[in-house]
C-alpha cells in the first residue's frame, strides 16, 4: 500500500510532464516530417534519435542540432 500511496502523491508532478513529453515528441515527429533539409543527417537518422531518445533527449537534439534555419 506504501507504492500506491507515493504513485498517488506523484501524479500530480507526472502527468504534466508526460503531456508536456508527448506535445514536444508530436511537434518534432510533425517538423521532421515536414521539412525536407537538415543541418546535420537525413529524415531516417532523425527519425530513429527522435523515437529512441523520446524522453525529452531526442526532440532536443533534433531541435539543437538536426532542424535547419528558415
Amino acid at each position: 500500500m506504501n507504492n500506491s500511496a507515493n504513485i498517488n502523491e506523484m501524479l500530480p508532478f507526472l502527468i504534466p510532464l508526460v503531456l508536456i513529453e508527448l506535445i514536444l515528441f508530436i511537434i518534432t515527429l510533425w517538423h521532421i516530417f515536414t521539412h525536407n533539409s537538415y543541418k546535420h543527417g537525413n529524415r531516417a537518422i532523425w527519425l530513429i534519435v527522435t523515437i529512441i531518445g523520446m524522453n525529452f533527449v531526442g526532440p532536443m537534439l533534433y531541435f539543437l542540432f538536426g532542424r535547419e534555419d528558415t
